[in-house]
């Protein structure tokens, strides 16, 4: 889990947009999506370590993973959610 105080510091290194907690529903749906080999990051590359959870860009098109409670707030590292909204 991600500490509050530290949430509220986080932002888009892209856009510096701030950043929500992304539901369970969705880190599922993502975690699906990684064990069958169809998700790939900013920078092209497959994504296949499992996620524990995500911060959510305001705009909802990119999630920024969380590994081990660290958020990867590295702007190739970020998956698009565009795909899973419109799935």
């Amino acid at each position: 889990m991600i500490d509050t105080q530290l949430l509220k510091i986080l932002c888009c290194p892209e856009t510096r947009q701030e950043l929500t907690v992304a539901p369970d529903s969705l880190i599922a749906e993502l975690n699906g999506r990684i064990v069958s080999g169809r998700m790939t990051n900013r920078g092209g590359k497959p994504v296949s370590m499992k996620l524990d959870g995500g911060l959510v860009r305001k705009d909802g098109k990119f999630l920024y993973p969380v590994r081990q409670d660290i958020p990867v707030m590295l702007i190739d590292e970020a998956v698009s959610l565009e795909a899973v909204v419109k799935a």
